[in-house]
């Protein structure tokens, strides 16, 4: 299914990236990167793998200092807050992992739980369990609450990380590789899953593939990351529709195979 317009509040700007830099020794990863993200928009950002995509979500949400640049995510400069400012940060940020990151020792129900009662020690038994209904009927998993990450396929396991990460009711979700090592089928179901989260918990979010049906589903804008720098912005159709021969390659090389 592809993407479908959504409410997108241009004046409110949630993600500001500016001359973003980062290197690793002699590895150039990024090389003056800007980007922004709107209240309510999905961006996917595109790019082969070691081209910097996952560092600059990774600085995005303070897990890597940029060497030169700002990030600003919520009005506040990301390299500049202290460790609680941090934190306090983080929990308006959802983080989805590739590897789903499930503790495979709980539940399904203790691994939705468990940010819950760290996070937010105030909240009674009924909430806790209305929390996790929520997340678990929005990610179409209600069945599995009582089994374990062994018990779920690929796809159940990065839809129950999603709803973990949901159960804080994130501002900002950040998707990395969520297709990644999944069949065909379950892509379709992850990339439906994506803008169905971004309808009803009105989250705006970054998309990390390079995957082009995905990012075809689910972006309502595509930002090309090649050699360090972003090398074409716009609608899937405006970034492809292109006569740049590393853009055609790409696009070749993803959907002629």
């Amino acid at each position: 299914m592809e993407n479908q317009p959504h409410v997108i509040d241009y004046n409110q700007p949630v993600i500001t990236v500016r001359d973003l830099y980062k290197s690793f020794g002699n590895n150039h990863v990024l090389k003056g990167v800007d980007l922004d993200l709107y209240k309510g928009e999905n961006v996917v950002v595109l790019g082969r793998s070691g081209t910097g995509k996952s560092v600059l979500i990774k600085i995005i949400s303070g897990l890597l200092k940029q060497d030169k640049g700002t990030a600003n995510v919520l009005g506040e400069e990301v390299a500049k807050l202290g460790g609680k400012q941090l934190q306090e940060l983080r929990l308006k940020i959802g983080f989805s992992f590739q590897n789903s990151a499930l503790y495979d020792s709980m539940t399904v129900r203790e691994n939705l739980e468990f940010p819950l009662v760290r996070n937010q020690r105030q909240l009674k038994r009924k909430e806790i369990n209305e929390s996790v209904e929520r997340v678990l009927n929005a990610v179409g998993l209600s069945q599995t609450i009582n089994q374990m990450p062994s018990e779920l396929s690929g796809g159940q396991r990065k839809r129950i990380g999603i709803a973990r990460t949901l159960i804080l009711r994130p501002e900002i979700m950040l998707y990395d590789e969520p297709t990644a090592g999944l069949d065909p089928i379950t892509c379709i179901e992850i990339n439906n899953l994506m803008n169905r989260v971004q309808e009803t918990f009105k989250t705006s979010s970054i998309i990390i593939t390079h995957d082009l049906t995905c990012a075809k589903a689910t972006g309502d804008r595509v930002a090309m990351l090649l050699e360090g720098k972003f090398i074409k912005q716009g609608t899937f159709d405006e970034v492809f529709n292109s006569d740049d021969e590393r853009i055609k390659s790409f696009y070749n090389y993803n959907f002629i195979k």
